[in-house]
C-alpha cells in the first residue's frame, strides 16, 4: 500500500507538471506584466521617434543645404556662418582624455576589487561608496571640477581649459566605468580560473588570459556607454570654464587652451532668437550621430569579443 500510493500519484503530477511547461494554464498576473511591458515600451519608442523626428525636421535646413560648410566652419555671431568645428574638436579632445584617465583606471580598481582584494567590511564599503558615487548629479562634479582643476591646479591644467574639462568628465564616469566592469569580471566563471590554476598559471597570467578576454564585451560595452555620457554633459563643462557665444583659436593642440564642446554650442545657441533654431537642431543631431558612432562601436566589439569567446 505505500509503494502503491506514489505509483497511482504520479501521472497527475506528471500532467500537471505538462501543463504547466507547455503553457495550458493562463497566467493572468504574468499575461498582464507583459502587456504592462509591451506599453511601456511601445511609448518609449513613440517619444525617442517624434523628438528625432522633429529635431531632424527642424535643423534640416542646414543639414540639406550646408552640413559640409556646418561641420567645417568655427563659431560666429553670425547665424549663416556659424558651425560647430570647434564645439566637435573639443568634444573628440574630451572624449580622448577620458578614455586615456578613466578607462584604465577604473578597469584596474575593477580588477583589483574583483581578483585581489579580500572580502572584508572595508572592501564592501568602498563598493557601496563607489555605486553611490555613480548616482550624484553631474552638477556636483563641476563643482568637484572647478575647485580641483581650475582653481586648485591651474598651473597643471591651465585653469579653464579643456584637460580641466576631460579630467572632470573622467572622474564623472569612474564610478561607472568600475560597477560596470566589475560586474562583468564577477560574471565570469569561477571553472576559468580554476582551470588556469590547475595548469600552474599565477593569479595575474590567470586574469590575463582568461578572466579579461571573458569579461571583454561587457567591459567595452559599458566603458563606451559611460563614454557617451561624458561627451553629452553639459553642466560640468560650464562649471569648468567652456567658453559659450564664439572665440579666436581653439587649435586643439594644446590641452591647457580654452575650450567649448557641442553640449556648450547647443546651450548657448538654444537661448538666441528663432533665426538661430536650425542651427540648433542640426548641432543636436551631429552630437546624437557622434553618441551613435560610439554605440555601434561598443556593439562592434562586443560581438567580435563574444565570436572569440
Amino acid at each position: 500500500m505505500t509503494l502503491s500510493t506514489p505509483a497511482t500519484l504520479s501521472p497527475v503530477a506528471a500532467d500537471v507538471v505538462r501543463q504547466r511547461l507547455q503553457g495550458r494554464r493562463f497566467d493572468r498576473g504574468g499575461t498582464l506584466f507583459r502587456c504592462l511591458l509591451v506599453v511601456m515600451i511601445s511609448i518609449t519608442v513613440m517619444i525617442l521617434v517624434v523628438l528625432i523626428t522633429t529635431v531632424i525636421a527642424d535643423g534640416w535646413s542646414v543639414l540639406s543645404s550646408g552640413l559640409g560648410d556646418f561641420l567645417r566652419s568655427d563659431l560666429s555671431s553670425r547665424v549663416d556662418r556659424a558651425g560647430v568645428a570647434q564645439g566637435l574638436k573639443g568634444t573628440m579632445t574630451i572624449g580622448a582624455i577620458v578614455v586615456m584617465v578613466a578607462f584604465p583606471v577604473g578597469i584596474g580598481a575593477a580588477v583589483y576589487l574583483e581578483e585581489y582584494a579580500p572580502r572584508t567590511l572595508l572592501t564592501r564599503l568602498f563598493d557601496i561608496n563607489i555605486r553611490n558615487l555613480a548616482g550624484v548629479p553631474s552638477v556636483v562634479y563641476g563643482i568637484l571640477g572647478f575647485s580641483l582643476f581650475v582653481r586648485g591646479l591651474p598651473g597643471l591644467t591651465g585653469g579653464r581649459s579643456v584637460l580641466s574639462a576631460g579630467l572632470t568628465l573622467a572622474i564623472l564616469v569612474l564610478p561607472i566605468v568600475i560597477i560596470t566592469s566589475a560586474e562583468a569580471i564577477r560574471a565570469v566563471p569561477d571553472s576559468l580560473r580554476e582551470a588556469g590554476f590547475g595548469v600552474g598559471a599565477t593569479r595575474w597570467e590567470v586574469i590575463r588570459t582568461n578572466v579579461l578576454p571573458y569579461a571583454a564585451p561587457g567591459i567595452l560595452t559599458g566603458t563606451v556607454l559611460s563614454l557617451s555620457r561624458a561627451i553629452g554633459e553639459a553642466a560640468p563643462l560650464i562649471l569648468v570654464g567652456a567658453v559659450m557665444g564664439f572665440f579666436t583659436g581653439g587649435s586643439g593642440l594644446d590641452v591647457r587652451e580654452p575650450f567649448t564642446a557641442l553640449p556648450i554650442v547647443i546651450f548657448y545657441w538654444a537661448k538666441q532668437p528663432s533665426t538661430w533654431q536650425a542651427n540648433t537642431a542640426a548641432a543636436i543631431v551631429v552630437l546624437l550621430v557622434v553618441v551613435l558612432v560610439l554605440n555601434a562601436g561598443a556593439i562592434f566589439l562586443r560581438n567580435h569579443y563574444e565570436k572569440s569567446r
